[in-house]
């Protein structure tokens, strides 16, 4: 594998990794990290929209010691290329990450999933269940669901909803505000967030993202996903942690109801006061819970 295309050297202190590269089956290449020992088991983070592996460099950072910790930039996100044609769809993204765990060599592996990366992961977990250990759910979905905020909604039309996301940047700009509640964000961390989306070009993916979430049986991702959710089943014997933000625009309580519906087993920490990006918005009391979970089974 080789080594990432440079970020902003102001980045470095927030993020203290070497980003390797990865060329996807179609040909794009994806930016990830690859941090602490070499084994063939990890902790798989995915991120969703419009976030990249920026978002888990604290939980790297607390694991890599002990565990291997492999962290994509799903095709168009953070440090990866930004094809303008590229088939932003889950089922690429499920193959893309599915084509890195094999070239990695990976017997094991453990799924950390926020916002849409739940939906990426257990598609990946549905079509092999074997691989799966530990599973760690952060203001998430892998199941179909009624419920779409209007602001959302709006972001899916072709107009004005593509004008708004990447002319405007009116998705992952006001998600550096939006998705927090406890704190703000630093400048640095804003800044951290949003460079990689800082022109229409940059933003196809943050597009793109939005407007494959499905919402009823015609959309072309709704099997990948409702192949996804039947797929949960499986994993009602494995150790599974839900950590929550009570105050998300988004990922609202409903969701957090029906992960320990599917998933009882489940052991839970529900965080009132945090916002969506809770592993950020409550970085000092979610981090050290997370890593004491998946490091408990060593």
């Amino acid at each position: 594998m080789s080594t990432a295309a440079s970020f902003p050297d102001w980045l470095r202190p927030l993020y203290p990794f070497t980003p390797q590269v990865f060329t996807t089956p179609r040909g794009a290449r994806m930016s990830y990290l690859d941090e602490g020992p070499r084994a063939d088991e990890a902790v798989i983070m995915l991120h969703g929209n419009p976030t990249w592996s920026f978002y888990y460099r604290r939980l790297v950072s607390a694991l890599a010691l002990k565990l291997r910790c492999v962290v994509p930039d799903h095709i168009g996100m953070g440090l990866s290329e930004k094809p303008q044609d590229y088939p932003y769809t889950l089922a690429t993204r499920i193959d893309d990450v599915m084509a890195l765990v094999a070239s990695l060599g990976l017997k094991k592996i453990h799924l950390v999933v926020h916002d849409w990366g739940g939906a990426i992961g257990f598609g990946l977990a549905a079509r092999c269940p074997e691989l799966i250990g530990r599973l760690v759910m952060l203001n998430t979905a892998a199941f179909p669901s009624p419920h779409i905020p209007a602001r959302i909604a709006l972001c899916k039309t072709p107009f004005p909803g593509t004008a708004i996301v990447r002319g405007l940047n009116g998705f992952a700009g006001p998600a550096v505000c939006m998705s927090m509640n406890r704190r703000q964000l630093t400048a640095e961390e804003r800044g951290g967030y949003l460079f990689p989306y800082d022109s229409w070009a940059n933003r196809v993916a943050v597009d793109a993202f939005v407007k494959d979430i499905p919402m009823d049986a015609a959309h072309a991702s709704w099997g990948e996903l409702e192949m996804a959710a039947a797929g949960l089943s499986k994993f009602s014997d494995r150790p599974a942690l839900i950590v929550w933000g009570g105050k998300d625009f988004c990922f609202h309580d409903w969701y957090f109801a029906e992960w320990k519906r599917r998933l009882p087993q489940a052991a839970t920490h529900y965080l009132g006061d945090a916002g969506h990006y809770v592993l950020e918005d409550a970085d000092t009391e979610v981090v050290p819970l997370i890593a004491k979970f998946l490091l408990a089974y060593d």
